[in-house]
């Protein structure tokens, strides 16, 4: 069967009875088991996704396929699937299966999507090139060599080595985004907010988002549509009614001000290549009409620690429950309640996600709470102002999704400041709860991609969907 770039060709072809749902689903289960040594998936649901493709095909008959019929999309590890196993990539949840599911996964089978299977990912979503899970590494199918990103570096290296059309992600600090820039595709994160949480299971429950990873921003525009609103799970969900994202791409936007933060343009870890393509997109930018501006952000050496203090705070707090009796693995080798707790959480979490808790706890600890996360709470403050007084004046903020391609396995596991500031550039739409794309708008002399990250404004998704479609068919 041939390679399908987006939804409305598979559509096309579904809906003229050149294919059906099931002889999709089952050539990309083939391909996933010819391509096993990526590792991007820890599980193919191929049972489930057969009966469901079977029960799309009887719908595209009768006239009564859903919005959705005929995507099939991978899940991200860490969101839960009814009867289906999940494990956040982590040894402390192996073998476990869910009694309910995601809010977002509701939804996507509604429309009938086909769920082909969960993702490889980091540990809890702790990661920034997929090295931390308990499963073994997720390969960049674009450069076995190198890292496909993470924590969603499963999900973005199976939609980039088409091993199914589209996957869902979280993004916490730009695992969404930087995987997304590193393997090739877009990643949108949204508004915190605008998609309900209910059934992700959490890291950092105020920055934590669902977002989706595609092949194109006509697909994004349509999950995000099925997936976003109100939900009476999750109270820190928006009622903000939810725009028809897919509908409004196609019309013409007018001039508009984009800011660019001349911080980041200017920053010194930055690859000359990719600060050479996004000078080139800001003058043709000006070139067509549109007001590009450079804007001071003083603060982006605030970013990254703001962002570790507040979120391995909140992981202390969420991942207490994995403690071998409430939750999770329980060690064979534990002789009285003390060393239940103590063996169950040492010997089921990995390196990275202990690192995290330890950091985490001593932040919250009498005696540094206000020291370090009192401030860090004032310091995103500051900085969330700070960009709202930029958005107020612009329609959108441009800067690149990552420093650098995907580098080598190992090149920087062995320092966890190295790694930490691969999210530079990702970590300031999670502070600020601000909806962020990364665009596969790039290509390195090194044969690899890299992406282009638009920030908009609150819950303006719509807008911020309708300007990236514009630059990727201009550039």
């Amino acid at each position: 069967m041939k390679t399908y770039r987006s939804l409305s060709e598979i559509q096309s072809d579904l809906f003229s009875n050149k294919i059906t749902c099931v002889g999709l689903t089952n050539s990309y289960i083939e391909r996933i088991n010819s391509s096993k040594h990526l590792n991007s998936f820890l599980e193919v649901f191929e049972s489930s996704a057969l009966e469901k493709a079977n029960a799309v095909d009887e719908k595209v008959k009768n006239k009564t396929a859903g919005k959705l019929a005929g995507m099939v999309i991978a899940l991200k590890d860490n969101l839960c699937y009814k009867n289906h196993k999940l494990s956040a990539s982590s040894k402390i949840l192996q073998g476990f299966e869910s009694l309910y599911s995601a809010t977002v996964v509701e939804r996507l089978l509604a429309e009938d999507a086909i769920i082909i299977g969960r993702c490889n990912c980091d540990e809890f979503a702790m990661g920034s090139s997929n090295e931390n899970s308990a499963f073994g590494n997720v390969l960049n199918p674009l450069n076995i060599k190198c890292v496909p990103g993470g924590s969603s570096g499963g999900s973005a290296a199976a939609v980039a080595a088409d091993l199914c059309l589209a996957a869902l992600g979280t993004d916490t600090g730009g695992s969404i985004r930087q995987p997304a820039s590193f393997c090739g595709v877009v990643g949108l994160k949204p508004t915190y907010g605008r998609v309900s949480r209910y059934g992700a299971i959490a890291y950092a429950s105020s920055f934590d988002q669902i977002g989706p990873l595609t092949k194109n921003i006509e697909d994004a525009a349509l999950i995000m549509e099925v997936m976003a609103g109100k939900d009476e799970y999750d109270s820190t969900v928006s009622s903000k009614p939810v725009p028809a994202y897919s509908k409004k791409l196609s019309k013409n936007i007018p001039k508009i001000r984009i800011a660019y933060l001349k911080d980041c343009i200017e920053s010194p870890g930055l690859d000359p290549e990719i600060k050479a393509r996004i000078t080139d997109i800001i003058n043709k930018l000006k070139t067509s009409g549109h007001t590009v501006d450079a804007v001071d952000f003083p603060y982006l050496d605030y970013l990254v620690p703001t962002y570790y203090v507040l979120t391995t705070a909140e992981a202390s707090s969420n991942l207490a429950r994995y403690d071998g009796i409430t939750y999770g693995y329980r060690s064979k080798n534990a002789s009285d309640l003390e060393s239940v707790y103590k063996k169950s959480r040492s010997e089921g979490f990995g390196a990275e996600v202990k690192r995290r808790i330890m950091l985490g706890t001593f932040v919250l600890s009498s005696g540094y709470y206000d020291a370090y996360y009192s401030k860090a709470q004032s310091v995103r403050r500051l900085l969330k102002n700070k960009t709202t007084e930029i958005l107020n004046n612009y329609d959108f903020i441009l800067l690149p999704t990552t420093p650098g391609t995907a580098f080598e396995f190992g090149q920087k596991s062995a320092d966890p400041i190295a790694m930490y500031l691969e999210d530079i550039f990702t970590v300031q739409a999670n502070i600020t709860g601000l909806p962020a794309i990364s665009l596969p708008m790039g290509k390195h002399s090194n044969g690899l991609p890299f992406g282009v990250q638009i920030i908009a404004k609150s819950f303006a998704e719509s807008e911020l969907l309708c300007f990236s479609k514009q630059l990727m068919d201009s550039f």
